[in-house]
């Protein structure tokens, strides 16, 4: 798992991209949960969203699952290559499988998410259960 993102306790990612833009997925390890994508349901470009809230789903062979904004802000891009592949959030989750960014609208909402190692702590507590 990438040390230079952050993370979300459901399982989604940020990466700052500069100019207050951050990219989201979601982690590796909520992918192999999920299984093989069929379909990725994004947000809509200039969709406002709230830190916890579900915009986007992840329709896998397995399940549907919510994807949760790790952050509030505006939506500026979605992955428009997931709609013909969107098995790339399973074989590449931290890199072409992204799936939307944002400006984000309250730069201490960073302060809650958990870096790589805080993360990792996470899933193991996860497993143990």
């Amino acid at each position: 798992m990438p040390s230079d993102l952050k993370y979300a306790t459901t399982h989604e990612w940020i990466r700052p991209e500069g100019n207050g833009v951050y990219t989201v997925g979601i982690s590796d390890h909520a992918q192999s949960l999920l299984g093989d994508m069929v379909f990725i349901d994004l947000p809509d470009v200039d969709d406002l969203v709230d830190a916890g809230d579900d915009c986007a789903v992840a329709e896998s062979v397995k399940a549907a699952s919510d994807v949760y904004s790790p952050l509030t802000g505006k939506v500026v891009a979605v992955n428009e290559d997931l709609e013909s592949s969107p098995e790339l959030v399973n074989s590449d989750p931290y890199g072409d499988g992204w799936l939307f960014q944002l400006t984000i609208s309250d730069d201490a909402e960073l302060n809650e998410l958990l870096d790589a190692e805080s993360y990792a702590e996470l899933l193991d507590e996860e497993d143990s259960d």
